[in-house]
């Protein structure tokens, strides 16, 4: 499996949806097979369980926990061998009404190789390995300084987030009445010299915590980021990360995102600093109306299936479907279409039974694919990932115009 944005988002998703969960009693199922490890060893240890299980004294919990030890048994009879990268299984009854049943089982290969070996049956879904394998590996921290206050904040994948404001007891220009200039200077410098040392403490005490921290970037709208940036204030480890350092207008959450964008040569590589230069190139197209940048499902179908798609453009929170849906009077119909909706057959106007469901964010990259295009999930933190959910969460930039 290869294991790339796409795949990403649809763990995320996942995980949100497993950590919400709660079984009335210890019997959900987790299971974590590292990579490599025979499933007939596994089989093995999931019969002894099941024998075991026998000896629970509440019915309801035991059966439970049976039937989702078979299902998950099964499953592996199917799946045969372990993937590359292992196997992670989640099973159990995830009804909400007591008495009813919703046995319910997820099977992922993670995005990185399993090491260890678990097997668990709890209240919950045992979820920090993998919550550990979806950490955002590139890191970046964000000071925006200036004799008013301070903003510490990090920039993590391509969500920029504000951690920490500090206060400044930096007097104004202006001396206090009694006081000779020169003194008032002299606080005033003691007053930036602590309000900096304070600054660095937080930031050290937060930035050395991260452990793929790639870099540190300055800003700040007056010449107060160069003192702070110069002075030996922050940690040792820290100042050989730093990148550099911006002007901006802003202070608070809009001075840490403008960081990013002046600061952008800086951050080349940044996955954040690439969404957005894409996200330029797709409004301007349709700011000029020149046909390159196109917008919702059918016209993106309509480019792909004319090979026109240089970029495929999918927001993360995109939620439409495609279902293969059947009626009782026998009608079977395919339809890409927003999640949780109901459908009715288009023939009788029964409602209609759903067979298969599979997100398009995993169908139309791998379509767009045999056109040889490439594929961005944009995200939503950005003010134009926003805009662009707005649009529908789908478009694409294309190598010509389509008619």
């Amino acid at each position: 499996m290869v294991f790339n944005e796409e795949s990403q988002v649809r763990l995320k998703k996942l995980f949100k949806v497993l950590e919400k969960i709660r079984g009335r009693h210890t019997e959900l199922i987790s299971l974590y097979i590292p990579a490599g490890y025979n499933v007939v060893e596994i089989q093995n240890m999931l019969r002894s369980e099941y024998a075991l299980t026998q000896n629970v004294k509440s019915r309801q919990t035991r059966n439970n926990v049976l039937n989702a030890l078979e299902k998950i048994m099964n499953h592996l009879k199917v799946i045969g061998r372990t993937p590359q990268n292992g196997l992670i299984v989640f099973c159990g009854n995830v009804s909400e009404k007591e008495g009813q049943a919703d046995m319910q089982i997820w099977s992922v290969e993670p995005p990185l190789p399993l090491s260890q070996k678990i097997y668990w049956c709890d209240q919950t879904f045992i979820l920090d390995p993998l919550r550990d394998m979806l950490r955002e590996k590139e890191v970046y921290g964000l000071i925006v300084i200036d004799g008013g206050g301070a903003d510490i904040g990090f920039l993590k994948g391509k969500k920029v987030s504000l951690e920490k404001h500090i206060n400044s007891m930096v007097p104004g220009k202006t001396a206090a009445g009694g006081w000779s200039q020169m003194r008032y200077l002299r606080i005033r410098e003691e007053a930036k010299n602590d309000h900096m040392k304070k600054v660095a403490e937080i930031a050290d005490d937060m930035f050395l915590k991260e452990k793929d921290l790639k870099g540190v970037i300055i800003g700040g709208p007056g010449p107060f980021k160069d003192k702070f940036s110069d002075g030996e204030f922050l940690n040792y480890q820290l100042r050989k990360k730093q990148l550099g350092v911006v002007d901006t207008s802003y202070t608070g959450i809009q001075g840490l995102q403008e960081i990013i964008q002046r600061g952008e040569d800086l951050i080349k590589e940044a996955s954040a600093v690439k969404e957005r230069k894409l996200m330029e190139e797709f409004f301007s197209h349709l700011q000029k109306d020149d046909g390159l940048s196109v917008y919702g499902l059918e016209e993106v179908k309509k480019a792909m299936n004319m090979g026109a798609i240089e970029m495929l453009l999918i927001s993360e929170d995109y939620s439409w479907v495609r279902l293969k849906l059947k009626c009782q009077c026998g009608n079977e119909i395919e339809k890409d279409t927003k999640h949780g909706m109901e459908h009715k057959c288009p023939n009788c106007g029964a409602k209609m039974d759903v067979l298969e469901e599979r997100e398009l964010i995993e169908i139309l990259p791998e379509e767009v694919g045999a056109f040889s295009s490439n594929i961005q999930i944009i995200s939503s933190d950005s003010s134009e990932g926003e805009q662009f959910k707005n649009l529908g969460g789908i478009g694409a930039i294309l190598r010509f115009k389509v008619d």
